[in-house]
């Protein structure tokens, strides 16, 4: 991820015009998002964990796991990439490792939560959230262990669904006051909420529209009318990929046909555009030693 396009990023969520960011959870992911021509892609961690591990989001992935996910996907595409970080997997110094092997891998911000570890999905019940002054200083360490001023810190409070809105407030403002670029309070359970949130926060907030999840999901419109930054829709393409592998099975199991289930599938044609055969193998070709465009002996 060069720093232009962390720059572009940090611009547009400046503007405060919701912008919306779908999930992904591999590359192939990443590149329907960007090809779709949305400016931003979102690395879910409860995807990765669901996609790489066959594992719920409760804290099974770890720091390699997630950044190999961030190196592949960041790769993949030419849009910046936000990442989920989870907790940062350890206190202050071990936030720091993960702010910096997230940059490295090519993310172009990440979300640090105030979860106890094992963190859970944050539409689950039973969260724990650890105290306001630790996560503070993570965010305080986080902000300290980037090297590109651009990269942006998106911190995420858990606490309304554990200690109430008017905390998750106060610690949304004290995250910001330590380093925090974005503000995530997660899941808000009714409108009135929901529109409060960046009415008495000063920095860009981020809305998080999880399917079946707590939180009411109000039109694109209204939430860029309440003054959210940034949409992101999280497992939305999981889920999607997840329904047409399953009925396509269940097709093919119960009709024992393949070639009657061919119009529910991208074409092989289309699937290698899509992963980029025809520009690598005109690569390729342009670099053969007898090709007459080739590169010259030395």
């Amino acid at each position: 991820m060069s720093a232009p396009s962390r720059g572009r990023l940090r611009a547009r969520v400046g503007r405060k015009a919701a912008l919306v960011v779908p999930g992904a959870y591999d590359g192939v992911s990443a590149r329907l998002v960007e090809d779709a021509g949305f400016e931003a892609v979102y690395m879910t961690g409860y995807g990765t964990s669901a996609a790489r591990l066959g594992l719920p989001d409760l804290g099974f992935a770890g720091l390699a796991e997630m950044v190999e996910n961030v190196r592949q996907m960041a790769a993949a595409v030419r849009i910046p990439l936000i990442a989920d970080a989870d907790t940062g997997y350890g206190g202050t110094l071990a936030v720091q490792r993960t702010v910096r092997a997230y940059e490295a891998a090519g993310a172009a911000a990440l979300h640090l939560e105030d979860q106890v570890w094992p963190k859970r999905c944050g539409h689950l019940a039973g969260k724990e959230v650890i105290l306001r002054e630790e996560m503070v200083a993570k965010i305080a360490a986080a902000a300290e262990a980037r090297s590109d001023p651009d990269f942006l810190l998106i911190a995420r409070t858990d606490a309304i669904a554990v200690t109430g809105f008017d905390d998750a407030i106060a610690r949304a403002q004290a995250y910001a006051k330590a380093g925090a670029d974005v503000l995530f309070v997660e899941a808000p359970t009714t409108i009135e909420e929901i529109e409060a949130i960046p009415r008495r926060l000063d920095a860009p907030c981020l809305f998080n529209y999880a399917p079946s999840g707590r939180s009411p999901l109000l039109p694109f419109a209204r939430l860029r009318a309440a003054g959210y930054a940034i949409i992101l829709l999280p497992v939305q393409t999981l889920f999607a990929a997840a329904r047409a592998m399953s009925e396509y099975l269940g097709a093919l199991h119960s009709t024992g046909e393949p070639a009657a289930l061919d119009a529910r599938l991208m074409s092989f044609a289309d699937f290698n555009t899509l992963i980029g055969i025809p520009e690598m193998l005109d690569r390729e070709q342009r670099f053969r030693h007898d090709a007459p465009y080739g590169p010259a002996d030395p």
